[in-house]
């Protein structure tokens, strides 16, 4: 039988974060709650810690309603509770809001601040940002942007908004164009579509792209102006934009270094570097420019610019 859809937590978000989600298996040797937990939780949190949470009431069931220490096992049950949130290095920009809307909020989100909770990017991420900055709880992204890519990033403001929305850019309904800092070079004629079959692997940082097979990721690359001696080892760097026709994980870094022109500030193309937690001094310059899409809701037309620029770029910024 296919389940329902997940209940809305019953506790607020702390920090913007949403309490965390325990649903009970169909069945087990546990008797009680605590047992459960205790096995379930191990060795992150001990014994301990989860009677103590437990006699604070910090778990609570579908209703909201804190759990007693007695609480029985109850197989396929629910339960919800906020855990301890890492220590993090406050990241010094904010997202700023360019656009909201009963339907949608859209941000222009800072250089390497993670679109979703995860890791060691948690309070500190564009949504749990976001939700603070609007007091809007229900946030959810539409879509995502690499932790160091800057720009236009849209989110839906309540659950009934969230599937029209997503849909958008699941079926590549979405129009996006990026603009990158990154070396000229000579011989390359552009503008060019790029057509690559790109692989990433489990466990894997890098995207690459495999020869001789059928392409999955489809970009158009623009050089649109140049600065002569603007590199830090003095070469000539460009302004390009780039216009994916698809979505694939890191495809246009991974395809703009196969180009031979990694862009510049990034992290893992050619060679992965380790960059130190907390280091926002040279972001990877790439920019998401602009978002444009029809309305899935009322079908107007929606374009939302990018009022950031790339740091590395010594000349003037085009109007996207």
């Amino acid at each position: 039988m296919a389940r329902g859809p997940i209940p809305a937590s019953p506790l607020p978000p702390r920090h913007g974060v949403d309490a965390q989600r325990f649903r009970m298996p169909q069945d087990g040797p546990w008797t009680s709650l605590r047992d459960h937990l205790v096995e379930r939780l191990s060795p992150g949190v001990g014994a301990a810690e989860v009677d103590r949470m437990l006699r604070a009431g910090e778990f609570v069931d579908v209703c909201g309603t804190p759990l007693p220490a007695d609480a029985p096992f109850v197989p396929q049950a629910a339960v919800w509770a906020h855990r301890d949130l890492p220590v993090e290095v406050v990241h010094p920009e904010a997202p700023v809001v360019l656009h909201r809307d009963h339907r949608i909020v859209v941000v222009d989100k800072p250089h390497d601040m993670a679109t979703m909770p995860r890791g060691r990017h948690v309070v500190q991420s564009a949504l749990a940002r976001t939700r603070v900055l609007t007091g809007l709880d229900r946030l959810t992204p539409a879509h995502r942007l690499d932790r160091p890519t800057a720009g236009v990033l849209m989110f839906t403001v309540e659950q009934g908004w969230r599937g029209p929305y997503q849909r958008v850019f699941a079926e590549g309904l979405a129009h996006k164009e990026y603009l990158a800092v990154a070396p000229v070079l000579p011989g390359l004629a552009l503008p060019l579509v790029r057509r690559t079959h790109l692989v990433k692997e489990h466990g894997t940082h890098q995207a690459r792209e495999v020869r001789d097979a059928d392409p999955n990721a489809e970009t158009l690359v623009e050089l649109l102006e140049t600065a002569p001696g603007a590199g830090t080892g003095g070469e000539e760097l460009g302004l390009y934009r780039l216009t994916p026709r698809t979505g694939r994980t890191h495809q246009l870094r991974c395809q703009l270094n196969g180009l031979g022109i990694p862009i510049v500030g990034d992290p893992l193309y050619p060679v992965e570097r380790d960059v130190p937690l907390g280091c926002f001094d040279a972001p990877l310059q790439l920019l998401a420019a602009v978002l444009a899409f029809d309305d899935p809701v009322d079908g107007t037309r929606r374009r939302f610019v990018s009022r950031r620029r790339l740091a590395a770029w010594p000349g003037d910024w085009p109007t996207p």
